[in-house]
């Protein structure tokens, strides 16, 4: 009932929207205008004669829906993307894999990475507990099951080093496993940057597939913002982003997790350094900072 109530609103928030559409100078959409199978807001803003920009960060063409509402996927209809990607005067993309995707569509495609506000994201070492080693993972309840895939390798540490280390959950405060005693706590923006800087180790585990391939590193990146040390699979942009060894550890196999995490676990000035490496890459070619001309230029 909740979600049925949400829908009426949200649909008629944006019929009002469509009313308004002339009196903007720019329409900025970012992943769709409302949430179900239809294109129908995206065409009144194109129709409108105001400028819209389409922008988005994931594979969004594909359905990643949790089994929990598989049966409901075909409202969605997430093939409406590429009608979405018509009705742009402009299409920002996070990654080329994505870009790739909309330029047959439409030409006027560019490339603006994820960014992030390193002013916000700022690393806060004071929080971090000098007794016992943190390995952190965030994300949204829908993307848990990525963490899961790498609980044997934790099991096999939390075997190895015992009360050394601790686990934390950020995202799905329900999230329970008593073998390794994980940590589990709610996201929230007010208290997101405190909660990053109580990690020592930041993780980042993908699958290799199509979804994972549009994924712009927006969890990597805000690790490493925060000068935490970051293991990441290697796949789509998180090999853009991370250089073995110098500024995070890239893996594909298990034992990989197990070394490269077992590395930075036995190496306090390893885990700084690659910290340290970390945010200088994020203030350099991820930041608001660093970004901020390519958007100004790109909505002129």
């Amino acid at each position: 009932a909740t979600k049925i109530m949400i829908l009426i609103k949200t649909g008629f928030i944006r019929i009002r929207d469509v009313l308004r559409f002339k009196k903007f100078d720019l329409i900025f959409i970012q992943r769709e205008a409302w949430f179900l199978g239809s294109s129908f807001f995206e065409k009144c803003a194109f129709r409108s004669g105001t400028r819209v920009v389409f922008d988005f960060d994931d594979s969004i063409w594909l359905a990643d829906t949790s089994p929990g509402n598989k049966k409901w996927e075909w409202i969605k209809r997430p093939g409406k993307f590429f009608e979405n990607v018509c009705f742009a005067h402009l299409v920002i993309a996070g990654n080329s894999y994505l870009a790739n995707k909309a330029r047959p569509v439409n030409k006027n495609t560019v490339i603006i990475p994820t960014t992030i506000n390193t002013d916000l994201h700022v690393p806060m070492p004071e929080l971090r507990n000098k007794e016992v080693i943190t390995i952190g993972w965030s994300g949204s309840i829908s993307t848990v099951k990525h963490f899961e895939e790498l609980v044997p390798v934790l099991k096999t540490l939390k075997k190895k080093y015992g009360p050394r280390i601790h686990f934390k959950l950020i995202g799905d405060a329900s999230y329970k496993n008593p073998e390794l005693d994980v940590e589990a706590i709610a996201w929230s923006a007010k208290s997101e940057v405190a909660l990053l800087n109580t990690f020592d180790i930041g993780l980042m585990p993908l699958p290799d597939d199509a979804w994972a391939a549009g994924k712009c590193g927006l969890k990597a990146l805000s690790y490493m913002a925060c000068a935490v040390p970051v293991v990441l699979s290697e796949v789509g942009i998180n090999k853009d982003i991370v250089q073995q060894g110098l500024n995070g550890f890239l893996v594909c196999t298990e034992k990989e997790w197990l070394d490269r995490l077992t590395d930075l676990l036995e190496n306090k000035e390893l885990r700084t350094k690659l910290g340290e490496a970390g945010r200088k890459t994020v203030i350099e070619k991820f930041s608001v900072n660093a970004n901020k001309l390519l958007y100004l230029n790109a909505m002129k």
